[in-house]
């Protein structure tokens, strides 16, 4: 099945569970992994049902089931989880994946992730970077600077992922999901399977060079006509009615 097959990060190798995940990040010291959510909209459940309210966002005030996704620090798909209703916060989502145990317990990893993630870093004994709390109040004017720029280095570093969130919603099924919701979290890890090989095929393939175009000049032209572009060898001098042909129609 392809919802299966986990997410292709070289040839032969695929990643199924989060735990894998955490040991390929830990393998390379130069790898850095980033964590976020993502919610994509649904339709409404029917009416009467016990869980209604739980698929109502409290980010966007819309029906939605959030999804956690993994990347590196090339933006690279590495994990995406299985939906789960609108209302559930991005911190609990982590914990309910039991990536809390997974870190605690697992090598040295660094994960970014942003201020929904607050809390995480105590508990995984810093392998959780987020940004710092802000003071609520009467923070100095150097404090301000300071977390502005911290802030700023931060979300540089974490873009990668909205990246490959983006590229995850390119596909129309997770832009507005308008099925079953009870097949979501199958046709996510689906897609993400898809678009993982893709960008693992995509880094495999060498560029191809480009051929240089040649620009040919006719030998009955003046030494003064430029050839520069293949539309101005190829455009001659137009003459009047007169017959006479003017010295502004020529290929100067």
């Amino acid at each position: 099945m392809l919802a299966e097959r986990g997410c292709t990060v070289s040839q032969g190798v695929r990643l199924r569970t989060l735990a894998e995940v955490i040991d390929h990040v830990g393998a390379d010291v130069k790898k850095t992994g980033i964590i976020d959510g993502t919610e994509v909209r649904v339709r409404r459940p029917a009416a009467g049902r016990e869980d209604r309210d739980k698929f109502i966002s409290g980010k966007n005030k819309q029906n939605a089931v959030k999804i956690m996704v993994v990347t590196d620090g090339d933006g690279r798909v590495l994990f995406c989880g299985p939906a789960k209703p609108g209302s559930c916060v991005d911190i609990t989502r982590a914990r309910q994946s039991c990536l809390v145990r997974l870190l605690a317990d697992g090598p040295a990893v660094e994960i970014l992730a942003d201020v929904g993630y607050q809390g995480l870093g105590a508990q995984t004994g810093g392998r959780v970077i987020t940004p710092h709390r802000k003071f609520e109040k009467n923070a100095p004017d150097w404090y301000e600077e300071m977390y502005e720029r911290e802030r700023k280095a931060h979300s540089s570093r974490r873009i990668r992922v909205e990246h490959g969130i983006a590229h995850l919603k390119n596909r129309r099924a997770l832009a507005r999901h308008l099925g079953g919701r009870e097949h979501m979290s199958d046709t996510i890890e689906a897609i993400t399977s898809l678009l993982s090989h893709q960008q693992t095929a995509d880094e495999s393939q060498s560029p191809r060079p480009r051929r240089a175009r040649a620009v040919r000049c006719s030998s009955s032209a003046p030494a003064s006509a430029s050839c520069s572009s293949p539309t101005a060898a190829r455009r001659a001098p137009r003459p009047d009615r007169s017959g006479e042909i003017r010295p502004e129609s020529l290929c100067l």
